[in-house]
């Protein structure tokens, strides 16, 4: 059975460096687990040494409605 846990919000460009940042140093500590902020929940994963990460980058030109830049990273792996 797969449990999701979503949160959506908006950052600002600094609030959101500060997350990847401390998403960084979960990766980076010498733990098995890493601790991910979700929302109002703290997630706690197994991550091996090495993961698959995708980055999905879509840039879209509209007349009517005005640019939109979207940017997905994905990480996955097999604990």
């Amino acid at each position: 059975m797969a449990q999701r846990t979503t949160a959506d919000e908006r950052l600002t460009r600094s609030e959101l460096a500060a997350y990847l940042a401390g998403l960084s140093e979960e990766f980076d500590r010498d733990s098995e687990e890493v601790h991910v902020d979700v929302g109002n929940k703290t997630i706690s994963l197994t991550p091996p040494e090495e993961v698959d990460c995708s980055v999905d980058v879509v840039e879209r030109t509209s007349m009517l409605r005005g640019s939109r830049e979207t940017i997905k990273i994905e990480l996955s792996w097999k604990p």
